[in-house]
């Protein structure tokens, strides 16, 4: 099977799962976002293993960063991240490895920082008063429509390379295409829906097509780093769940802030 064929095949199956759940939003968003951020983490985990990273520490800082979220907005989000240190420092004092505690505590809080702040925030956007379901489909389908016109336009006429050192499949074409789709599905996503003015919607739409391609070539350089071409095979033609959450995860950050500063 082409990875094209089975980049289709994962999208048309998983998209309206995870579209039926953010509908429902509440716990049952929560437990998806406990559910991917752990397989996401583990693969982090996976290819940075040469750091040592203390993987139960960031399991359970990533947990609590999400229940945090889900309880009690950013404040006990917050408190569930700033867990990890403690947990992490107190792993690697029983631990027996010789890596650099430095090395391992930060390898640790990072990947809880990328993915499970990242998760938090799409969680905090699905929790925005009155408007939060609006929200968050509108920067979920603004984040796989770029994307997508980004990968199909990118092996097209992809003529440009972005990023050859870290991403050479990156082309300056795909980013044009990538940009356009962003600002235009935010734009109709919010069109005469009583939440952003047209030109803050447009706003947000540039919001999230600068944020999603940095999260992507974010990851491309950790890959890059670690020597690693996918961060797993579990979605086939998409790789691993880290593969795509990468958009998502810089996208809802940016998104969130953008959305408090324009409301």
């Amino acid at each position: 099977m082409s990875p094209v064929v089975s980049r289709i095949l994962v999208a048309v199956v998983g998209l309206p799962v995870v579209l039926g759940v953010v509908w429902l939003g509440g716990w049952w968003l929560c437990l998806l976002a406990i559910g991917a951020g752990v397989i996401a983490l583990h693969e982090f985990y996976v290819m940075a293993r040469p750091l040592r990273p203390l993987a139960l520490a960031g399991y359970a800082g990533l947990a609590l960063t999400l229940l945090g979220a889900q309880l009690s907005g950013p404040d006990w989000m917050l408190g569930g991240f700033l867990t990890t240190i403690v947990f992490a420092f107190l792993l690697k004092g029983v631990s027996d490895t010789r890596q650099s505690l430095t090395v391992a505590v930060a390898t640790t809080v990072l990947g809880v920082a990328w993915v499970g702040l990242g998760l938090a925030y799409l969680m905090l956007l699905r929790g925005l008063p009155e408007h939060g379901r609006l929200a968050i489909f509108t920067v979920l389908l603004a984040v796989f429509g770029a994307d997508t016109l980004a990968f199909f336009t990118g092996r097209l006429i992809g003529r440009h390379k972005m990023a050859p050192v870290i991403s050479p499949g990156k082309t300056w074409e795909g980013l044009a295409a990538s940009t356009v789709a962003a600002v235009l599905i935010s734009f109709f996503a919010l069109y005469h829906q009583h939440f952003l003015t047209t030109g803050e919607s447009l706003v947000l739409g540039v919001v999230i097509a600068v944020a999603a391609p940095v999260g992507d070539l974010f990851e491309s350089a950790i890959k890059r780093d670690f020597g690693v071409k996918d961060s797993g095979r579990l979605l086939a033609g998409h790789g691993g769940v880290l593969d795509r959450l990468d958009a998502p995860l810089f996208a809802a950050v940016a998104a969130y802030y953008a959305i408090l500063a324009l409301t």
